[in-house]
């Protein structure tokens, strides 16, 4: 019987060299991209699945980052539509943190810098790395690097967006205990914003003293 570590950070006791990808084809090919693998992987009883078929949904790799004003106590979200969320019960606009797709070169920390300045209007801001994750690998390859963004936000709001990519992007700030109260019931019903939430409602004495 395998044993199991109690180490959490630990190397998986299982690896790259343990999958077989037989076969990988591209079957569709626009703004997202969709593949379908043909592949085995070992068990951990150490035998070798059959062959199996898993359609990979591939987004590459992308930023977000929650903004905080300790200082001021305040959150700033974005607000935008989304076609995912068409069947919410909050309806299509999710308020959301910032965020955008990796391009060729650019490493996480200048992606969300560029899009802080596109989305919000921010220009100067302190990134805290959270944490690198993967947003649904059951079928999708998307890594999303989510970080703090330590900035002052009061003033701050308004509608942002690049035309040419058809973005309608509206900026505010809230008090940070209204967005705390409310957070596992509203429209910050998606997983980078409730995670940065999360992370800043943890740390929010430490990062009030730190100013």
């Amino acid at each position: 019987m395998s044993k199991t570590s109690t180490d959490i950070t630990a190397q998986a006791e299982l690896g790259m060299s343990d999958v077989k990808v037989e076969n990988d084809e591209k079957v569709f090919d626009g703004f997202f991209k969709m593949y379908e693998l043909k592949l085995t992987h070992k068990t951990f009883a150490g035998e070798w699945v059959p062959t199996i078929s898993r359609e990979l949904f591939h987004r590459g790799e992308a930023a977000a980052a929650i903004l905080y004003d300790p200082e001021h106590d305040l959150i700033g979200l974005i607000e935008q539509f989304r076609v995912g969320a068409l069947e919410s019960e909050f309806g299509p606009w999710c308020l959301e943190t910032v965020a955008g797709m990796m391009e060729a070169g650019e490493t996480p920390e200048t992606l969300i810098l560029r899009e802080l300045e596109e989305e919000a209007g921010i220009s100067t801001a302190e990134l805290i790395p959270i944490s690198s994750y993967y947003s649904s690998p059951g079928g999708c390859s998307e890594k999303i690097h989510l970080f703090c963004a330590l900035c002052d936000l009061q003033g701050k709001g308004g509608l942002f967006g690049l035309a040419d990519e058809h973005e309608d992007i509206r900026f505010a700030v809230y008090p940070a205990e209204h967005i705390f109260e409310y957070m596992y019931d509203s429209r910050t019903n998606n997983a980078a914003t409730l995670l940065g939430l999360q992370w800043v409602q943890l740390n929010r004495t430490r990062l009030q003293k730190k100013r």
